[in-house]
């Protein structure tokens, strides 16, 4: 039993490593590469191995070319299963392809066409085996290629070859028809390799880019934010310290002059230096005033534009602004820990109000599986962080999972007076006003 608990917490553990501690653009990465390499592998068997056992005579000769070819072919698999991810790399921009990357797999396809044209010159297996072997040749190293030159120079070489094989096939089998169709699958082996592998890169550039545009908003926020609080920290230090210089340079020239009114100056130097240290520290400790109807639109906005479908209900329209403030920094943090933390396609929050106490309430689908419930003591330095700046308006704050891959984090603040209006649910617009 101990055993297989083991078993089972190592292959949850796998599992997190390899899916859930990725970001989503990776999972699709993840799944467009082994999609790939199992076409190639799918491709072969499906192609080349069942028809080679249906459809070659049964003759020594016959039976040892189809060998070598379902041994090429085989290798051909494997060299490109290795190949995926650094060619993918390359194109994506994240490393170089070395030079001689694509020379064991060049050598494998010329090897494997080889050995399809002997089989039409010795006429070992019937035509539509010979055509399916030739689409299985192709493809692995078509997949590969396709993202290591320009569609131009693909689709030119992709000719080039298919007239190639034509003329070959025409010398071997003396049949026009053949020559035709060993050009037409040429042609569409080539056509299916481009399509599959650059539509697949493509998307996957597609989303890396958003990825990393996501990763720039997220900064620019953070830098938002030490902008406004290097303001916030100047008008709050610059005009007090240039009195504290004046009155200072002020009380130095009385006492020169010996007269009584300088320790009078000393002092208002005192009082205004005791309040520039009150006001830096409830800068620092971010106790100044916020606009949760700011709070809500800005957080809409910013979780919208990170590709989550977030949806705000409820109006701050009237609310005290000491319960405003503190339920303006919960909307912030909320916004910032799905943002970090979540893997969330949803987000809800929404602003009613109960009894005489108004309740936030932030729902995201971003949670991991294995997340632990807060029992409202949560250690974690937002949270308590959090839980001091409500208790300072009676409010409580409540987080934890709400359901399967359900994060829910509820705060309820009572009214210090009542507000103008009722809040009511609303529109995001409301929100904002």
């Amino acid at each position: 039993m101990i055993a297989r608990i083991r078993v089972i917490a190592r292959i949850r553990a796998w599992q997190r490593r390899t899916w859930h501690d990725r970001s989503k653009a990776a999972r699709v990465e993840l799944q467009t590469v082994v999609l790939w390499i199992c076409s190639i592998w799918i491709f072969s068997l499906s192609w080349q191995a069942l028809p080679l056992v249906s459809g070659l005579h049964h003759d020594p000769l016959a039976l040892t070319l189809g060998g070598l070819l379902l041994l090429v072919n085989f290798l051909q698999c494997v060299a490109a299963h290795r190949l995926v991810k650094p060619v993918l790399d390359h194109y994506l921009g994240r490393a170089e392809l070395p030079p001689r990357t694509l020379w064991t797999p060049t050598a494998l396809l010329g090897l494997a066409l080889a050995l399809v044209l002997a089989l039409r010159a010795l006429h070992a297996a019937i035509p539509s085996t010979d055509m399916l072997v030739l689409g299985a040749v192709l493809m692995p190293f078509g997949m590969l290629y396709a993202l290591v030159v320009s569609i131009r120079e693909f689709v030119r070489q992709a000719a080039v070859l298919g007239g190639v094989l034509a003329v070959a096939t025409a010398l071997a089998r003396a049949d026009a028809a053949e020559a035709v169709a060993s050009g037409a699958l040429t042609t569409f082996a080539a056509g299916f390799s481009l399509l599959a592998s650059r539509c697949a890169a493509w998307t996957l550039a597609v989303l890396w880019e958003a990825e990393r545009a996501r990763e720039v908003e997220a900064r620019l926020a953070v830098a938002e934010e030490r902008l406004r609080f290097g303001r916030d920290l100047h008008d709050v230090m610059g005009r007090n310290l240039a009195v504290i210089a004046l009155k200072s340079e002020l009380a130095v020239q009385l006492a020169r002059r010996g007269q009584p009114e300088a320790l009078e100056q000393m002092i208002e130097v005192q009082r205004i230096a005791q309040e520039s240290q009150r006001e830096v520290r409830e800068v620092v400790r971010g106790y100044r005033e916020a606009d949760l109807g700011a709070e809500l639109t800005g957080a809409q906005g910013v979780l919208t534009a990170a590709g989550i479908d977030c949806t705000v209900t409820g109006s701050a329209a009237g609310l005290p602004a000491p319960v405003q403030s503190a339920l303006a920094w919960v909307v912030r943090e909320a916004a910032t820990n799905v943002l970090r933390h979540g893997d969330a396609e949803r987000c809800a929050v929404s602003l009613s109000m109960t009894g005489e106490r108004i309740v936030l309430c932030v729902e995201n689908d971003g949670a991991a599986d294995d997340g632990a419930a807060d029992d409202g003591q949560g250690k974690g330095s937002g949270l308590v962080g959090l839980r001091e700046r409500l208790s300072e308006v009676g409010g409580t704050l409540r987080a934890g999972p709400a359901g399967p891959g359900v994060f829910r984090l509820t705060a309820e603040v009572p009214l210090l007076s009542p507000p103008s209006s009722p809040v009511l649910p609303g529109r995001v617009g409301e929100a904002a006003s």
